[in-house]
């Protein structure tokens, strides 16, 4: 049996050679799609990071696993003053076995440990919108916004969780020197809010949803407010848009409902962005059949 241990930095070939298998698992069915360990050891030896968490033997062996990494690359991106500094996180992976143990969090956390000590203040990555196992992880509690919807960013992808739908990504935006950033990821607990809270505060679902008879959602034809007149009306200010709780689940049971999501979702969460509102939180609906909701606010206060 394994326990989970530490996390370290990768910095040997023999490391990454562990890091190129681990990817074949958690993203079967396309080689092509894995970063090789001779370009993973490349990138570590020019400014770049990759951190992998280990399981060790409860048996005292003292033998270790690797159970999951993340890897970033330095890069660029343009302000009107000119470009600066930013760390491209381009890959989180935890094995099947030990997800919903926090380690995808304490990678993340570590990363952000190293990325502040080399003096960057801004960390980027890309998810999938419909997933709420990662949006979770990475607006509730990592405190990541977003106003940036990325169409078919990577064309067609071959691996199994990939095939057979657009590739749309989140970008989303780690501002790791922040106050909101340096509360989530306080050891003290943070009150999250919930469902109900925003509800309470005024904002409202602007894409309802009905339940099929198998249980799965089916995305609204039209929102429920124009974004012209969300943005003149304060008391809009924060809207909340449903995604499906399962959408894994959803596209191995129907694909063409899958895509319906895909094409329905973009439209409506681009015409939010153009309109000046970003992703700020998320939140779930527990139930016998789970909800899950984007929150939306207006404006830049959200630091």
């Amino acid at each position: 049996m394994l326990n989970n241990g530490k996390i370290r930095i990768l910095d040997t070939i023999e490391d990454l050679h562990m890091a190129e298998e681990l990817q074949r698992i958690v993203w079967p069915g396309s080689d092509t799609d894995v970063v090789p360990a001779h370009l993973l050891i490349t990138v570590v030896h020019n400014g770049g990071l990759v951190l992998g968490a280990f399981a060790t033997d409860d048996h005292g062996s003292g033998s270790e696993k690797l159970v999951g990494f993340v890897f970033g690359f330095p890069g660029l991106y343009s302000t009107p003053d000119g470009p600066r500094p930013k760390h491209c996180s381009h890959m989180l992976a935890v094995l099947p076995d030990f997800r919903w143990r926090g380690l995808g969090f304490a990678l993340k956390r570590a990363q952000w440990q190293m990325v502040r000590h080399q003096g960057i203040d801004r960390i980027t990555w890309t998810y999938d919108p419909l997933l709420s196992r990662n949006a979770h992880l990475n607006i509730t509690r990592l405190g990541a916004v977003c106003n940036t919807y990325l169409c078919d960013l990577y064309g067609e992808m071959r691996d199994g969780l990939n095939i057979g739908l657009p590739s749309d990504r989140f970008e989303v935006d780690w501002w790791v020197n922040t106050k909101r950033v340096e509360r989530r990821l306080s050891k003290k607990a943070r009150l999250n809010l919930d469902f109900a809270h925003f509800i309470a505060a005024g904002a409202e679902v602007i894409n309802p949803t009905q339940i099929d008879g198998q249980g799965w959602p089916i995305p609204s034809e039209a929102i429920s407010f124009s974004t012209a007149e969300l943005t003149d009306n304060q008391d809009s200010l924060i809207v909340l848009v449903e995604i499906p709780a399962d959408f894994p689940g959803l596209k191995e049971a129907n694909i063409e409902l899958a895509k319906e999501w895909r094409l329905n979702s973009r439209e409506i969460i681009e015409d939010l962005f153009r309109s000046g509102y970003l992703v700020t939180d998320f939140v779930h609906l527990p139930g016998k059949i789970p909800r899950s909701y984007y929150v939306f606010s207006h404006g830049e206060g959200t630091f």
